[in-house]
C-alpha cells in the first residue's frame, strides 16, 4: 500500500474522519507519553485524586506546566498538521478526533468546532467547580514569583490545566460528538496513534463496523493494523504532504 492509495481514498471519500495521536506531534519536537524517552519515563503522571486531595502534588503538578518539564505545550505545527487543516478546509474532512493536548491542529488552522479533544487542552486551565477558563500567562507570575496555586477567581474552587489526568472521567460531550461523527463518515483515517489508549481507540473499529473505509498511518503497527483497509508505515508530515500537498 501507497501514499498513492491513501490519496484515492480521500479523493473517493464524501466524508472523512481524521483521528490523531501523539505520533503526528512528535515530528513537532512534543514527546509522547509511552515509549522509552517519552514523559512518563521521566516522571511519574500526577493523578486526578492526588491532584484533588494533596497540595503538594498540586504544586508539583502547577511547577510541570510553568517550568515546561512535559514538553506539551509551546511548539509549532508541523507539515502533517498543515495538511490535515487543508482537507478540513478543502470540505474533504468534517472532523478531526484528537488525542493530543498541545493545541497544533488550532495553531494550524482547522475551527475549534471541528476539532474534538478527547483528552482537553494543556494551552489553559479550568476551574474544576464552575468550569471558568483561565489562560496559563495570567496565573503563571503568581505562581512563580509568590509560589501560590492557582484558584478559580469567579468562585474559589480548584483550577487545573483543562487536560484529562489520569482517574479522570473521560468529557461526555467530545465522547459523544466523536462518536457521531465516527458513525457519520465514510473514510476514517488514524494519523500517529498506537491505538492502546481505550476508550478513544475503539473508535476507528466503530468506523469500520459501521461500513467506513479505515485508513492507519503510523510509524509502527498497531494491533487494528488487520482491520484497516490501507496501512502505511510512514512519517506523518512526509506522507500527508504527499498526499495533500500545498497549493
Amino acid at each position: 500500500m501507497s501514499r498513492a492509495d491513501l490519496a484515492r481514498m480521500i479523493a473517493d471519500a464524501r466524508r472523512c474522519v481524521v483521528f490523531t495521536g501523539a505520533g503526528i506531534s512528535t515530528e513537532s519536537g512534543i514527546p509522547d507519553f509511552r515509549s522509552p524517552g517519552g514523559v512518563w519515563s521521566k516522571m511519574k503522571p500526577i493523578y486526578f485524586q492526588e491532584f484533588v486531595a494533596d497540595p503538594a502534588k498540586r504544586r508539583e503538578a502547577w511547577e510541570r506546566v510553568f517550568t515546561g518539564r512535559a514538553g506539551w505545550t509551546g511548539r509549532q505545527p508541523n507539515s502533517g498538521h498543515f495538511a490535515v487543516a487543508r482537507l478540513v478546509q478543502q470540505g474533504k474532512v468534517a472532523a478531526v478526533i484528537t488525542q493530543n493536548v498541545d493545541n497544533l491542529h488550532q495553531d494550524s488552522g482547522v475551527p475549534d468546532d471541528r476539532i474534538i479533544e478527547l483528552h482537553g487542552n494543556a494551552s489553559y486551565a479550568k476551574c474544576l467547580e464552575c468550569g471558568e477558563r483561565h489562560e496559563l500567562e495570567e496565573l503563571k507570575d503568581s505562581f512563580l514569583k509568590a509560589g501560590e496555586i492557582p484558584y478559580c477567581r469567579r468562585c474559589g474552587g480548584l483550577v487545573k490545566t483543562a487536560t484529562i489526568s489520569f482517574g479522570q472521567a473521560m468529557p461526555e460531550e467530545p465522547m459523544a460528538r466523536a462518536e457521531q461523527e465516527t458513525l457519520s463518515c465514510d473514510l476514517f483515517i488514524v494519523l500517529g496513534s498506537s491505538l492502546v489508549v481505550f476508550p478513544a481507540a475503539g473508535f476507528p473499529l466503530m468506523a469500520k463496523r459501521n461500513g467506513a473505509a479505515l485508513a492507519i498511518v503510523n510509524r509502527e503497527p498497531t494491533e487494528m493494523d488487520p482491520y484497516a483497509d490501507l496501512v502505511l508505515h510512514d512519517e506523518i508530515g512526509p506522507a500527508l504532504s504527499a498526499v495533500v500537498p500545498a497549493n
